[in-house]
């Protein structure tokens, strides 16, 4: 059905319950967190219809539109609250959100102890991993496809967080007690790219093994020196070494992956790779 030409310049309704994952976790009830389909949006074509990504090429009013949709959401939650948009690139630098930061710093993982403020990455194959403690003292969001797992984004966010879950904020200083206890972070890992889609070179199981030889469990043999990773297994396997227990969500089935579930996830590869091929979600974390 064709869609209103004046939809653009409509109300920013909220996402529909249906329109968004909602993880199931044991976070306490502060912690509020969701993951964006790729419904419940005003963007058309290949970028149909809640395309988030102000860099793929999609109408700048249909992303502003989306944008607000997905805000609107939050602030049902929690009033005033906002999404922070970071400009990723598939590295592993850190950024702490902090009440005045505008959207566009380049990094690929946030984190926050502020109310209201939700640690968001952007995702269309790569893995969204979303992260709290069972105080709910902390909030996180890493973008994590296979080069930041290799570069070590999730090490670099854990070791940034369970510091700043420990902040005397009375003080906005680092207390005196011990360092939090990785076995309190909880962990949900959103929709990716699955095991049974994600087909890599040999140069990137290689690298992953010589870091760690337990990796090659997650990669499977194809023709032509190819193989099937599995990186919701290899972000698992990184979060294990770093003594994170508490791992929820993807188990790197079907109904998980942005490539099997087209109609209902973005994915870049699915769309050919090409730049503004496809929309971009978004997984979002605050404390409400």
């Amino acid at each position: 059905m064709p869609q209103n030409p004046h939809c653009y310049r409509a109300a920013a309704l909220s996402l529909s319950e249906g329109d968004c994952l909602r993880p199931d976790w044991p976070a306490p009830a502060k912690v509020h967190a969701l993951c964006s389909t790729r419904t419940g949006g005003v963007s058309r074509a290949a970028f149909a219809s809640m395309n988030l990504g102000d860099h793929v090429g999609d109408a700048p009013e249909a992303v502003q539109t989306n944008r607000q949709r997905l805000q609107a959401t939050l602030a049902q939650v929690t009033p005033g609250a906002r999404p922070v948009f970071l400009q990723q690139v598939h590295g592993t630098q850190v950024v702490e959100l902090v009440p005045d930061l505008a959207d566009g710093v380049c990094a690929d993982a946030a984190l926050t102890a502020h109310t209201g403020l939700a640690c968001t990455v952007m995702v269309a194959d790569c893995l969204p991993v979303l992260i709290t403690d069972r105080a709910g003292r902390a909030v996180a969001a890493a973008h994590a496809g296979w080069r930041g797992l290799l570069g070590g984004v999730l090490e670099a966010v854990l070791a940034r967080f369970c510091p700043l879950a420990l902040m005397d904020k009375a003080s906005d200083a680092i207390g005196s007690r011990a360092p939090l206890d990785p076995a309190e972070v909880l962990v949900w890992l959103g929709p990716c790219i699955g095991p049974q889609a994600f087909e890599v070179g040999a140069e990137v199981r290689a690298a992953f093994c010589a870091t760690d030889p337990q990796a090659a469990a997650c990669f499977v043999p194809q023709a032509g020196n190819r193989f099937l990773a599995d990186l919701p297994g290899l972000a698992r396997q990184r979060l294990a070494a770093l003594g994170v227990q508490s791992v929820f969500g993807n188990d790197g089935s079907d109904a998980w992956c942005t490539v099997a579930q087209s109609s209902r996830f973005f994915s870049h590869r699915l769309a050919g790779g090409r730049a503004g091929g496809t929309g971009r979600m978004a997984a979002c974390i605050w404390i409400g």
